[in-house]
């Protein structure tokens, strides 16, 4: 009896890659090269690294920053540089506040925008501030202010409770 079929004698999960799958749609295979494309759009960028078998997957305008406040303190969870061309940023900022021995949640949305000449900054108007806390957190404040040519993210905390932060912050720019 005669049987057709592939023996292979590799190490399993060693070998070309037939297809890869995303958050959303189907599977996509290669093309006639043998290559698959994965290619960024607005403001995103994928970097392949052949050396180490990486795509990384940036998306410009976005930083985060982590801090924490020990009492009624103000701490600078980001510092964004607004840069040497003259323009105007929005910017869209997500705070999560955690104090653990109450334990107690907050978190805020800040929209903003600030025009530089190149070599200052100015706030335009007042922060957007969207607050949701728990009763143990309402003292907290947040904000953008602008010192020098920076923008910066500024949370304030509450008398005698330690509050872990994070916030990410992203941005457009006009110039």
């Amino acid at each position: 009896m005669s049987q057709s079929g592939v023996y292979y004698t590799g190490t399993p999960g060693v070998g070309p890659v037939d297809t890869l799958t995303g958050d959303v749609g189907g599977a996509v295979g290669p093309d006639g090269a043998s290559n698959i494309n994965i290619v960024g759009g607005a403001n995103v960028y994928v970097t392949g690294n052949p050396g180490t078998n990486t795509l990384t997957i940036d998306v410009e305008g976005g930083d985060e920053g982590t801090g924490q406040t020990i009492g009624a303190v103000t701490a600078n969870i980001i510092t964004f540089a607004l840069g040497a061309a003259a323009g105007v940023y929005e910017f869209s900022v997500r705070i999560a506040a955690f104090e653990s021995t109450t334990p107690a949640g907050a978190g805020y949305r800040i929209n903003a925008a600030v025009r530089t000449t190149g070599a200052a900054g100015a706030l335009i108007g007042v922060n957007a501030i969207d607050t949701f806390e728990e009763a143990a957190l309402v003292g907290c404040a947040v904000a953008i202010v602008v010192v020098g040519n920076n923008a910066i993210v500024q949370v304030t905390g509450v008398a005698a409770l330690t509050i872990d932060w994070t916030a990410e912050l992203d941005s457009v720019f006009q110039g």
